[in-house]
C-alpha cells in the first residue's frame, strides 16, 4: 500500500486531474409530502421546503497519479462529492474540471440495470464510458475472472447479493482503465478476501499512475492507502494533508465507548473487567510499548472445574490482533467457586496507534460452553512515538551499502 508523504506544497505543483473550486451543493428538503394526484393539486402553493447545503465552499485539487481519501461522519458530504466529481450531479455554485477518463464505483447497484445479466451489465456500463462491444469483448474474460461471479455472470443482477453487486462493479471499474478512479463506501460490503484483493489491485493502480479517490470509513485504510486525506465534516473541509495527521484528528474526534455484547451460561460469570497501566492505575491510555494488565473479576455460583479465562484484542475494523487464554499459556486451573479475579499481565505494548477493543470470555476446556463472553464491550486507545505504519511495531535495523 501506499506510504509515503509528500509535502503540500510538492502536492499542489503537480498536474492536476480533478479540479474543484467554490463547490457548493444544496438539496430541498420538503415540509410535506402529496402521496395523490389530489393532494399534489390541492397543496400546490402550499408546500413549502427548507434548503439543506450538503457541501459549502469546497476548493480542492487532486493531481494525476495521487490517491485522496475522503472522511467524515455520516452526512457529511463525502458521498454528494463523489457525485459531483463524475457530473451525476451539478454543483448550485463553483467549476469542476476533470482531465482524463472516469470510472465510478457508488452505491451498491448503481449502474446497473436489474432485468439485464451481469454480462449484459459489462456491456451497458462500457457503452456508457464510451467503449465498443468489440473492445469489451477483449475485456470479458478478465473482468469476469477478477468478479469471481463465473456461472452468476449470466443470471439477472436483480438476483445477486451486495457482494456480487460489489464485484461485478468494481471489476468492470478496473478493468477498462480509467485514468480517474472514484470509489465510495461500497468496498466494506465485500468480504475480508475480497477486500484484499481490490485494495492490491488499487496498488497496482497506483503504481501504473492512475489517480484514485475513496470515501471511506476506516481511517487506517485512509491512512496508509491515500498521499492525503480530506475530513468533510457537514459540508465542510475540517482539514486536509498529511494523511496520519488527519486519520489521528479524525480518531480522536470521533471517539466512543463501544457496543459490545455479551452471552453465556452464567454459571461464572465476569463481574468487572479493569485495563491497569504500568503504576497500577486504571487507564485508557496507553503508548507503544507501556506495560499493560487486564483485570478480570469473576464470580462462580457453583464449582465449575477445569475452566479456561481466555481475552482478545481487536482492532477498529474487527480483526483480532492478539488473543490468548489460559489453556493456550498451558495454565491448568483445577476448579473456582466463588469470587476471584485472574490478571493478564503484558509488560510492552506492541500496537501502534488506534483504538483497540477488549473481549473477555469464560469457557470450558473444549469451548463448547461458554460460561460468559463478553464481546468488545471495552477499550484502550495506543499512541506512538514513531513513524511506523500497520498495526504493531518491529525491531528495524536498516544497513545502507554501498556497492
Amino acid at each position: 500500500m501506499m506510504e509515503a508523504v509528500e509535502p503540500a506544497t510538492a502536492y499542489e505543483e503537480l498536474e492536476p486531474a480533478i479540479e474543484l473550486h467554490g463547490i457548493s451543493k444544496s438539496f430541498r428538503l420538503y415540509h410535506d409530502v402529496n402521496y395523490t394526484l389530489k393532494e399534489r393539486i390541492i397543496n400546490w402553493r402550499k408546500r413549502g421546503y427548507d434548503l439543506f447545503w450538503a457541501l459549502r465552499d469546497i476548493d480542492l485539487v487532486v493531481p494525476k497519479g495521487r490517491t485522496l481519501s475522503i472522511i467524515g461522519p455520516n452526512g457529511s458530504g463525502k458521498s454528494t462529492l463523489l457525485r459531483l466529481m463524475t457530473r451525476i450531479m451539478s454543483p448550485n455554485t463553483g467549476t469542476i474540471t476533470t482531465h482524463g477518463s472516469i470510472a465510478a464505483l457508488l452505491e451498491l447497484g448503481a449502474g446497473f440495470h436489474p432485468d439485464l445479466t451481469g454480462r449484459e451489465n459489462i456491456y451497458l456500463n462500457g457503452s456508457v464510458l464510451g467503449f465498443r462491444r468489440r473492445d469489451l469483448e477483449v475485456l470479458l474474460p478478465e473482468i469476469v475472472e477478477f468478479s469471481e461471479l463465473g456461472p452468476f455472470i449470466d443470471n439477472q443482477v436483480k438476483n445477486y447479493s451486495s457482494g456480487m453487486y460489489v464485484r461485478l462493479g468494481f471489476s468492470i471499474a478496473i478493468n477498462l482503465n480509467p485514468d480517474i478512479l472514484l470509489i465510495d463506501e461500497v468496498l466494506a460490503v465485500g468480504d475480508e478476501a475480497f477486500q484484499t484483493k481490490c485494495l492490491n489491485r488499487l496498488s497496482k493502480m497506483q503504481q501504473e499512475g492512475k489517480t484514485i479517490v475513496l470515501v471511506t470509513h476506516n481511517t487506517d485504510i485512509a491512512a496508509a492507502f491515500s498521499n492525503r486525506v480530506l475530513w468533510l465534516e457537514k459540508g465542510r473541509m475540517k482539514m486536509l494533508g498529511d494523511p496520519k495527521e488527519v486519520a489521528d484528528a479524525y480518531r480522536v474526534a470521533m471517539r466512543v465507548s463501544p457496543v459490545g455484547s455479551e452471552f453465556g451460561t452464567r454459571e461464572a460469570s465476569i463481574t468487572s473487567l479493569d485495563i491497569i497501566d504500568g503504576e497500577g492505575k486504571p487507564s485508557m491510555e496507553f503508548r507503544t510499548g507501556d506495560a499493560m494488565t487486564l483485570r478480570v473479576g469473576y464470580e462462580a455460583k457453583r464449582r465449575i472445574e477445569d475452566p479456561v479465562f481466555g481475552f482478545g484484542i481487536y482492532n477498529q475494523m474487527g480483526l483480532m490482533v492478539y488473543g490468548t487464554n489460559t489453556r493456550l499459556r498451558g495454565i491448568n486451573i483445577p476448579f473456582i467457586e466463588g469470587k476471584g479475579r485472574v490478571d493478564f499481565h503484558t509488560p510492552a505494548l506492541p500496537m501502534l496507534d488506534g483504538r483497540y477493543h477488549v473481549s473477555a470470555a469464560i469457557h470450558t476446556r473444549d469451548e463448547m460452553t461458554n460460561y460468559h463472553w463478553m464481546d468488545k464491550m471495552y477499550y484502550f486507545d495506543v499512541t506512538s512515538p514513531g513513524e511506523d505504519a500497520g498495526f504493531l511495531i518491529m525491531d528495524c535495523r536498516i544497513d545502507i551499502i554501498d556497492q
